[in-house]
């Protein structure tokens, strides 16, 4: 299955309610949206039609990130929680309107790639779901640093051992989509900041001089799941209902986590 037909299907299963894209390029996957999406790209060419409500940004996603209330294109960024018992919205009781689906596929580098999932996470939740493009190359020199190759993927594939050692909180999914792979990301926690905070010794680690030590793993993709096999699984609609009643991480993680380890398993 190709990375796009993937995602368009991801958007079906997730049932997501908005949608925020960084690395729009030509469109390609921004036109898959059909909800309030937002799309970031310092240099985007969209030569595609596009459907739906969308934000266009032209600028980084780190300048995106550090405006005040970035996501107000959706539903304003925030909104007052009602009070059920009373019937009304008591000043200065805000909830935050939190990401459903995200695709990252910004500057193929790793560590633009960590600082995306950072601010995506401060936005997202545990039911939300969080996707990195291009995270399976295909050999060595579409993993350089240092693009020479048409193909590109860059060091962004670093971010699946990134996350298993320092997030082991989160559940990662390699899906073995064409032509280079992408990663699904669950269980989003807002108030971590261990990323952050270790930010500076990940990159002093993982950035080293080209050529890249590609883990045969990567390149052999072993372990990917196939996509098809992730987007018939049970757990979405649950996930969705989860989301949409806005049940806390301790009513509906764990359950949610044991069918992503019985994929991976099986």
């Amino acid at each position: 299955m190709k990375r796009h037909e993937f995602l368009r299907e991801l958007h079906k299963a997730t049932a997501n309610r908005n949608y925020l894209e960084i690395g729009v390029n030509d469109g390609r996957s921004l036109r898959l949206s059909r909800v309030p999406s937002i799309a970031v790209d310092p240099a985007f060419k969209v030569v595609t039609e596009i459907r739906c409500d969308v934000h266009l940004v032209k600028a980084t996603s780190d300048d995106f990130f550090a405006r005040d209330n970035p996501l107000a294109h959706l539903k304003g960024g925030r909104h007052p929680v009602r009070n059920l018992r009373r019937g009304r919205s008591p000043v200065g009781h805000w909830r935050r309107t939190t990401l459903d689906l995200s695709f990252i596929d910004g500057m193929h580098l790793f560590e633009y790639a960590l600082r995306d999932f950072i601010n995506v996470e401060r936005h997202s939740d545990w039911a939300s779901v969080i996707v990195f493009d291009d995270m399976l190359p295909r050999n060595v020199d579409e993993a350089a640093r240092d693009r020479h190759t048409g193909a590109w993927t860059g060091d962004v594939y670093k971010l699946v051992e990134i996350l298993t050692r320092f997030r082991s909180d989160l559940v990662t999914l390699l899906v073995d989509t064409q032509p280079t792979g992408q990663l699904v990301v669950f269980g989003a926690d807002p108030a971590s900041t261990v990323l952050s905070d270790r930010y500076d010794e990940i990159l002093a680690e993982y950035d080293v001089p080209d050529p890249q030590k590609v883990p045969e793993s990567i390149l052999e993709r072993t372990g990917a799941v196939r996509p098809d096999e992730l987007l018939r699984a049970s757990f979405w609609r649950p996930l969705a209902r989860a989301r949409n009643l806005g049940l806390r991480r301790s009513r509906g993680w764990d359950p949610l986590r044991r069918a992503l380890e019985e994929l991976t398993v099986n």
